[in-house]
């Protein structure tokens, strides 16, 4: 096997060749697996104010931010913002306050009020999961007391304050959870694919998208794609037609499972949904589930014990 990192910027199915930034490769068949990107919808401020949670680089510089912010033991933070009441959305609510306590107490600083508001624009909080979830989640938000504003949208931010329905709200931290996109790769090369009205890559029955090309995951128009789960669904299902599976592609419900703080989660499967503390040992399952399909089963459990200890361990040091 030999690896090569390099970008892609086209491909040609007819040619069945990939054009990079260093050379142009031949291929037999190739799988598309892009993920998507971040997209701010147009807004105002947030591409250069906001910070995002969606790369190891942008979780490091809201970290930086939020260390700086207290180093000198003052902490002129008035208000903290996520706007994105999805999944991730959720579940950082529902950490963030404890993280900011246990910063706060690490640099001394006594004051002990938090105020957390997540923004979401839909009429209610995890729109893709029922109605009931959606109850559970805002009620448990509100008991570690997050401020949930629904129906809301964003319009504009500055370095001091974020415009929502046409009122200021004073922040120097909105953190953006919301809006992602499919990769630019395909709408580049839409001559070679057929997009849906979202820019996603229509498929056929055993997910190829051209003769010998393959699209999986975020990037495919699926009814699950989005989820983590779907991806491992897709990447397997993948992995046996390259070693002669003729079997069609079949959609597979996944089981949704949100942290929301310490031990606590909602779950909801088809008709079984619940949350509390029973949710979070749900969760806690799903994490060593999701070691194991990437990694020898000693390696997943050493893995999801070591994970288990370094949630919301405050770093010695941020290096610059």
């Amino acid at each position: 096997m030999q690896v090569v990192i390099d970008s892609i910027s086209a491909i040609d199915t007819a040619a069945k060749t990939l054009t990079g930034q260093a050379a142009a490769y031949s291929y037999h068949t190739a799988v598309l697996a892009l993920g998507s990107v971040t997209t701010y919808f147009g807004i105002e401020g947030l591409d250069t104010y906001s910070f995002g949670i969606k790369s190891q680089e942008e979780i490091r510089k809201l970290q930086e931010h939020l260390w700086k912010e207290m180093s000198d033991g003052s902490d002129d933070e008035k208000h903290y913002v996520i706007i994105g009441g999805g999944p991730t959305g959720v579940e950082l609510a529902g950490g963030l306050g404890e993280y900011i306590l246990r910063l706060r107490e690490h640099f001394g600083i006594k004051k002990k009020k938090i105020s957390i508001s997540l923004v979401e624009a839909a009429p209610r909080l995890l729109p893709r999961n029922t109605e009931a979830t959606s109850k559970r989640a805002r009620q448990r938000l509100k008991e570690l007391g997050v401020h949930v504003q629904v129906n809301c949208k964003v319009e504009k931010q500055t370095a001091t304050e974020l415009v929502i329905n046409g009122k200021p709200l004073a922040t120097q931290t909105v953190i953006w959870t919301s809006g992602v996109a499919n990769a630019p790769f395909y709408k580049a090369n839409e001559a070679q694919f057929t997009l849906n009205e979202r820019g996603k890559v229509n498929v056929d029955k055993h997910m190829k998208a051209a003769p010998h090309v393959y699209v999986i995951g975020d990037n495919a128009n699926t009814p699950f794609a989005g989820l983590a789960q779907t991806a491992l669904h897709d990447a397997v299902f993948v992995a046996k037609h390259l070693n002669g599976s003729t079997k069609r592609y079949t959609v597979k419900s996944q089981p949704s499972v949100v942290p929301i703080g310490e031990k606590w989660a909602v779950f909801e499967y088809g008709k079984i949904q619940f949350g509390g503390r029973l949710g979070g040992m749900m969760r806690s399952l799903a994490d060593l589930v999701g070691y194991h399909d990437m990694l020898p089963i000693g390696w997943a459990m050493k893995t999801w014990r070591m994970q288990g200890k370094k949630q919301l361990k405050l770093p010695e040091k941020l290096e610059s």
